[in-house]
């Protein structure tokens, strides 16, 4: 082909101009259809009318790719008026004039300077005119004409994607849609067949197929599963000219990936499983786990298992682990190996998405054996029941029994068991056990009233193994028996009128009884024997549980007698029958005509025989009670005697008495600055400190001196000297404390502490002077010495 087009170049090339021209539809404009031709012949003028004869243009082709080394050339213009004597001047414009495309001006000759692609421009449009050299004005109007650049293969197809990616199920039917491909041919469709493109398969047979003229690629296979090759690679061609020889191609890569479906039954890789579980595995452990294979993928291959028969029914369960899809075998109720050692379980595995179109390949469910042994461990002894319920009479004698427990090993050896009470529940030690045969008695007295249940926990333990041990509860109710006598419900204290009359009632009484009736209490009233006779008063039970207290005369003399003591036995009725007396207090007061009581104190009686007995005892017995407490405030006011530092642990003077005056701490070695008790000024004596152990002599430390003040002087020397010569100093770890005031207070020293030590008695009349602020002190002071002195 290429070289028919050659060939067809050149004998265009050397054809006659006309060979390759076509008339245009249409006329060019520019000119009107007549015109007028002016000839000049001498001086003569005439004017000649003629029709134009307007000059056409044929369309030019011209081929791709030229690889020449001249210029390619394109075609002539020629204008009927051109006499060949280069009168006439062709000019050349429009796409690529000038540059792509240059004329020869003289001759019209048209000429090609560059290779040209089709692809790249298939149609340049340009403009002719002829002009007259002389006078620059044209003599043809100007045309138009198409040079047409005629198309080569020269570019092979082109797919849109250099890669393709589809995915189809598994077990698809022969010819099932996969994917379209499409290449492209830059060549001219319209001219030969540079871009007709033609679809084969490279790679992929016998998978895969592909339609010649669209591209559509299918299944060729039938059956295609996954779990035997899930990809696939598929390599199509695409090539032009119809796919003849010598035609272009090019080639893109399919990936296509098989997905899956549900066309594989689960299946365990072995019939039968075997495992161990100890006895002592809590409810809900797991005991092992199984795992039947699918080859499928995702959802399609969710397992479920179930137990479906076997003598562990209702011991173990199972559970689908959904990461893994592993059935778990888990216990369901506590094991006994005593009971039963080997369980037998069949367990069944079912796909849960299951395709209807795969039935026939067979039932998606698979089953197994599971096989169970229970292994024996030493278990703690075991209680015959989970809590006992015991009753007692608080009555009962110590050490009496009242029930026993009971605990046996559970294990094939049957250990001995001994038997304890857990004394953190019975800290006061009430109950204790019999260690051999788990019988409870009493090793302290009960009473209902004081704690009517007894909650205790008793241990039974393993003789040869401790470690293994029980707990159970042991509920002691303690009975009631008749060991209270009833009392009142309350306090009685009543009070009778001076003008009451007899057979009046004045108070009404009740009782209660701490021990229990279960049919109810019944109490009895009565009054003492000593005063069923010769009270003033009588009692009325009224067989309800309460009485009535009523007077037996008419008038009451409040200063003959002010209280009467009416003592009232009461009685139940339980067995044995227990009583009690209880008194009850009646104050004679002075009432109303309404009976309202207003005055129960009995008035003063002056008698011409003095005081009464009881006035005298209580006038004597204060007396005492003032001479003891004045005898011991002087015995302690004159106590001169100095008792050591220190007898014993306790002694208060151990303590540091702080007057809020701050030193140095522990790492002032230049002592307290006596300054601070100098009034108004202070010097630095410059003296080493004697409450601690000296160690190194430090340079006194000079200070601005002050004024001296010579009381503050006499005062520390004093002390100092009391201090050096006194066998009870302090320690050098102790601070012995200055309390000096100054000399400017009026009151001068109030300290408690340093009068005692005066040999003399001082006189506190002047604290009488000081106001009310001071009455206080001015009464125990001046109290003191008038005892004294009296």
């Amino acid at each position: 082909m290429r070289t028919y087009h050659c060939f067809w170049l050149l004998f265009w090339a050397g054809q006659p101009l006309q060979s390759f021209l076509t008339p245009l539809s249409k006329r060019t404009s520019g000119f009107p259809e007549k015109e007028k031709v002016l000839v000049l012949s001498g001086n003569s003028r005439r004017e000649v009318h003629r029709s134009k004869r307007s000059w056409m243009w044929n369309q030019f082709f011209l081929l791709e790719e030229y690889t020449g080394t001249d210029y390619q050339y394109v075609g002539k213009l020629h204008s009927d008026q051109d006499k060949g004597d280069g009168s006439l001047k062709y000019i050349l414009s429009g796409d690529g004039a000038g540059d792509l495309f240059i004329i020869n001006e003289n001759t019209g000759d048209i000429q090609a300077t560059k290779r040209l692609d089709r692809e790249e421009k298939p149609v340049y449009i340009l403009r002719a005119q002829a002009i007259n050299r002389r006078t620059g004005r044209p003599v043809e109007p100007e045309s138009e004409f198409i040079i047409k650049i005629h198309d080569i293969n020269d570019n092979e197809p082109m797919f849109t994607k250099d890669v393709y990616n589809a995915s189809i199920p598994e077990m698809s039917d022969v010819g099932t849609f996969v994917v379209q491909v499409t290449a492209t041919d830059a060549d001219d469709p319209t001219y030969g067949n540079s871009a007709k493109v033609v679809y084969s398969i490279l790679q992929g047979q016998p998978y895969f197929s592909v339609e010649s003229e669209t591209g559509i690629i299918k299944t060729a296979l039938l059956n295609m599963d996954r779990e035997n090759r899930e990809k696939y690679q598929v390599v199509i061609q695409a090539k032009d000219m119809g796919g003849q020889m010598g035609g272009l191609s090019g080639t893109t890569t399919v990936n296509i990936t098989l997905t899956d479906v549900n066309d594989n039954p689960p299946r365990f890789p072995q019939s039968t499983y075997q495992f161990r579980a100890p006895e002592s595995t809590p409810p809900d452990s797991p005991v092992g786990r199984i795992k039947a294979n699918d080859a499928d993928v995702d959802e399609n291959a969710e397992i479920e298992y179930s137990i479906t028969e076997g003598d562990g029914y209702d011991m173990f369960g199972i559970t689908t682990d959904k990461d893994t899809q592993e059935g778990i075998i888990t216990v369901k109720k506590a094991l006994d190996f005593e009971n039963k050692s080997l369980y037998i379980l069949k367990v069944e595995a079912t796909n849960t998405h299951v395709d209807p179109r795969f039935l026939y390949l067979g039932p998606f469910k698979d089953s197994a054996t599971v096989r169970i042994q229970v292994e024996d461990v030493d278990e703690p002894p075991v209680f015959s029941r989970p809590a006992y319920i015991m009753e007692v009479k608080e009555d009962v004698p110590i050490n009496s029994v009242i029930g026993t427990v009971t605990a046996q090993d559970p294990d094939a050896a049957k250990n001995p068991v001994k038997y304890s009470v857990d004394r953190h529940t019975d800290m006061d030690r009430v109950f204790n056990i019999n260690s051999g045969n788990g019988s409870i008695f009493t090793s302290k007295p009960l009473d209902r009233e004081t704690l009517l249940w007894h909650n205790i926990t008793v241990i039974a333990a393993e003789i040869n193994n401790p470690k293994q041990s029980s707990r159970v509860p042991v509920f002691i109710k303690v009975l009631d028996v008749n060991d209270n006598a009833p009392e009142f419900a309350m306090f009685y204290e009543t009070f009778v009128c001076e003008n009451a009359k007899a057979e009046q009632l004045i108070q009404t009484l009740s009782a209660v009884d701490k021990d229990d009736s279960y049919s109810g209490h019944q109490f009895s009233f009565s009054l003492a024997p000593e005063a069923a006779s010769s009270s003033n008063f009588t009692l009325q039970d009224n067989r309800d549980n309460t009485a009535g207290i009523f007077t037996r005369k008419t008038r009451y003399n409040r200063h003959e007698m002010s209280t009467y003591f009416l003592p009232v036995v009461i009685s139940d009725n339980e067995y044995p029958i227990q009583s009690s007396t209880e008194t009850v207090t009646i104050r004679v007061c002075a009432c109303d005509h309404r009976g309202k009581m207003l005055s129960c104190n009995a008035e003063a009686l002056i008698h011409p025989t003095g005081l009464s007995t009881g006035a005298l005892i209580a006038i004597l017995l204060c007396i005492i009670i003032l001479l003891v407490t004045v005898v011991l405030f002087a015995a302690l006011r004159r106590q001169r005697k100095k008792e050591p530092l220190i007898i014993s642990k306790e002694d208060i003077r151990d303590n540091i008495v702080s007057y809020n005056d701050e030193g140095g701490g522990e790492e002032d070695t230049q002592a307290f600055d006596i300054g601070t008790l100098r009034n108004p000024e202070a010097i630095d004596d410059n003296k080493l400190r004697r409450d601690i152990v000296p160690e190194t002599l430090f340079m006194p430390r000079r200070t601005a001196t002050a004024r001296d003040n010579t009381d503050v002087r006499d005062f520390i020397n004093q002390r100092l000297k009391e201090n050096d010569t006194d066998p009870t100093a302090p320690p050098y770890d102790s601070l012995a404390t200055y309390a000096y005031e100054g000399n400017g207070s009026v009151a001068e020293s109030l300290s408690s502490l340093e009068s005692v030590t005066t040999d003399g008695d001082q006189d506190y009349d002047y604290l009488s002077d000081w106001g009310p602020r001071f009455k206080k002190l001015a009464d125990m002071y001046g109290a003191m010495d008038s005892d004294k002195d009296s």
